[in-house]
């Protein structure tokens, strides 16, 4: 059985420095991708659709995974991803302490191996399992590629995440780079490393 080693390949991206502020370029990666919104009222913790989305995230990743490793011929083992996200608002400046106006588009990348019509049957064989889920249809397997980012890994609550970010944004602006996303927008999480895309030196 092939393995594919995908957490030490991309060990640079899902595991930085917690101590230095890095500038990196990210390459396209392929993902399961997830759009949604927080309820009024609500946060990404208590939020049922945002709990949905992350099952069904989580449900199609599994699914691939174990549809490749349990083949008869060719089998291929490897390990599911982190949950990421990319966090934005549309009316305003993102506060990370009002919760309930944040959009979001959850992601877990797959490994190129995942072709259209792997995803496809491995929804197929996920809607049989559990029942044709709402969140299941919003899934789709795409190309994203950050480029050009800032990275930093964060320890401590998501309430001190601020202070990581306008580090980062401190560090860019020092190197002669501009952030692209701006104050209405989070950053791209994965598990507690920040990344922030950024434009290069004029």
């Amino acid at each position: 059985m092939k393995t594919l080693d995908l957490k030490k390949q991309f060990k640079y991206l899902y595991m930085p420095s917690a101590k230095k502020v890095e500038i990196i370029q990210v390459p396209k990666l392929q993902f399961v991708m997830i759009d949604g919104a927080i309820e009024k009222g609500s946060e990404p913790g208590k939020s049922t659709l945002f709990a949905e989305a992350t099952q069904a995230l989580y449900g199609i990743s599994y699914t691939l995974k174990f549809m490749l490793k349990k083949r008869k011929t060719n089998a291929i083992d490897y390990p599911v991803m982190a949950l990421e996200g990319l966090w934005w608002v549309e009316d305003g400046v993102f506060d990370i302490t009002i919760k309930d106006n944040w959009f979001y588009t959850l992601m877990m990348m797959q490994p190129d191996v995942i072709t259209r019509e792997l995803f496809d049957e491995g929804l197929e064989q996920l809607r049989k399992k559990r029942g044709d889920a709402p969140a299941l249809s919003k899934l789709r397997l795409t190309g994203f590629e950050e480029g050009l980012c800032v990275q930093v890994m964060h320890i401590g609550p998501y309430a001190t995440e601020p202070a990581t970010v306008d580090r980062m944004r401190a560090f860019a602006e020092e190197n002669g780079y501009r952030d692209c996303v701006g104050p209405s927008a989070s950053i791209t999480r994965f598990i507690s490393a920040i990344r922030a895309k950024l434009t290069s030196p004029s």
